[in-house]
């Protein structure tokens, strides 16, 4: 049970998180201001900041609800229609369609003087998991041999797989969110072919079907 206070205390931390995605959606995510959502919702600015420390708190908060919902549709698409490295793709890109702004807010460009903590880094460690799973018991073609490099870095899987393994994921995923990114930036608008079948292309290749 919470009390009242806990809950209009989470009423308005929500109401301020939703102004800020509206001053996101018309400037940017470096155009977040305390302040102009303060005098949005009538309240001055320090009575706003008893809800959020300052802006990184609060762009801390928006990066890990984006990343818990990109996760969560990703969860659900595999538990639908089972695990599989396109259908965490296609889910992907289906969110990133539907929620460009959160989208680019933890893929795109990073916001000027915001550092992300480490809690939001795990949360983004839950999607990688979810396709090193998907892709472990499948046989790495020639193109995704071992990378020493990586080999000497593979602490960030929680997934126990071979470097191999490792290496067509990250290959995946770069393929993956390059073709999203510059999908949902508009910069395929007016090529005269289907992205869809672009970024189906891009991903069968890479998994060297």
């Amino acid at each position: 049970m919470t009390s009242p206070r806990e809950r209009y205390r989470a009423q308005v931390r929500a109401e301020v998180k939703e102004h800020a995605w509206a001053q996101i959606a018309e400037a940017g995510a470096s155009a977040i201001s305390l302040n102009a959502i303060a005098k949005t919702m009538g309240m001055s600015g320090p009575a706003l900041y008893r809800y959020f420390a300052n802006r990184d708190e609060l762009i801390t908060d928006l990066v890990s609800d984006a990343y818990r919902q990109l996760v969560d549709a990703s969860r659900a698409a595999v538990a639908e229609r089972g695990s599989d490295p396109a259908v965490i793709a296609n889910a992907i890109r289906d969110w990133a369609h539907t929620y460009p702004q959160r989208y680019f807010l933890i893929y795109g460009t990073p916001i000027p003087g915001y550092h992300a903590p480490s809690t939001t880094t795990e949360i983004a460690t839950q999607l990688m998991d979810l396709l090193l799973d998907a892709l472990k018991d499948r046989e790495p073609g020639p193109a995704m041999a071992l990378d020493e490099n990586l080999a000497r870095h593979r602490e960030w899987a929680h997934v126990d797989v071979p470097e191999s393994v490792l290496r067509q994921a990250l290959g995946f995923w770069t393929r993956l969110h390059g073709v999203v990114s510059l999908e949902i930036s508009g910069h395929f608008r007016d090529m005269g072919f289907d992205t869809q079948l672009l970024f189906e292309a891009e991903m069968a290749a890479s998994l060297g079907r």
